[in-house]
């Protein structure tokens, strides 16, 4: 950060009581898209479970810590030549708030074996393939885009398992329409970096997904209107191809409206699959 001095006579004291007291500052992830991603995902998690609870609270709060503490941690890898005490210091609190959070709710659901362990392996294991592609400036690689992707979709399977004390396959179904879901995003950016980028990485993903979705609503995984929330994501590419040159060029806002719009349908028809006509009173 460069600091603009406040007059021309002596900025150092300044900027040296700025760099002490910086560090309280606390540190939020700018990758927006992600914010969606989670709240989306867990959302349909809670509409699977046709159930809110104060465990779903803290379950959204755990999984909220989770993530930002990815954010300084990574940018810490990325200078790790030169130690900064803010992201230490909020990496180590968000990450200890999660930690001692999935800890708890882990308490509570008396199982040894709760999914909620499986759950947090699995997002563990993401943060160490996430960590070791930044230290290795492969950060933006597709696999560690998908592992990440993966990962943050499973607060939906959390959000089911906190509310209702189990796991069922139609939940690992729904975790899988998220990340596909979402992952599609991955594919489609690429043309804004590179309007050359060749189509075949896109449509390969698209048809693999599409088929594994359909799959997964002919073996009863998610039912076929579940599964139908699916083709936004396929009419979102659609519109990329048919307005690659605007996708391209247009400023990031346009983009960004676009995949949060899209996100939305897909939470409000998934989430209309999944909830009964009235929900039960408790």
């Amino acid at each position: 950060m460069t600091l603009s001095p406040l007059s021309s006579s002596s900025p150092e004291p300044t900027a040296r009581k700025f760099n002490a007291q910086v560090w309280y500052r606390p540190t939020f992830s700018p990758e927006h898209g992600v914010y969606v991603m989670l709240l989306v995902s867990f959302l349909t998690g809670v509409a699977a479970a046709q159930h809110w609870s104060w465990h779903t609270t803290l379950a959204l709060l755990c999984a909220f810590c989770g993530f930002q503490a990815e954010h300084p941690l990574v940018v810490q890898i990325r200078q790790r030549r030169t130690p900064k005490p803010r992201l230490l210091v909020w990496g180590g609190l968000y990450g200890g708030v999660a930690f001692a959070l999935a800890l708890y709710l882990y308490w509570q659901q008396g199982q040894r074996w709760s999914p909620l362990l499986w759950i947090g392996l699995g997002a563990a294991i993401a943060l160490v393939i996430d960590s070791i592609s930044v230290f290795h400036r492969e950060q933006k690689s597709i696999l560690n885009e998908l592992a990440t992707f993966f990962a943050v979709c499973l607060s939906a399977p959390l959000a089911y398992v906190v509310t209702t004390g189990t796991l069922v396959p139609s939940v690992l179904a729904l975790w899988l329409l998220n990340s596909l879901f979402f992952s599609s995003t991955i594919f489609t950016v690429k043309f804004r970096k590179d309007r050359q980028h060749s189509l075949t990485p896109s449509l390969v993903y698209h048809g693999l997904a599409t088929a594994l979705v359909a799959t997964l609503s002919w073996i009863g995984g998610l039912s076929p209107w579940t599964a139908l929330a699916f083709a936004v994501v396929l009419i979102k590419f659609g519109i990329i191809l048919w307005q690659k040159d605007w996708y391209c060029t247009t400023q990031i806002r346009w983009v960004a409206l676009l995949e949060t719009g899209t996100a939305l349908l897909f939470l409000l028809l998934t989430a209309l699959s999944l909830l009964p006509a009235h929900l039960p009173v408790h």
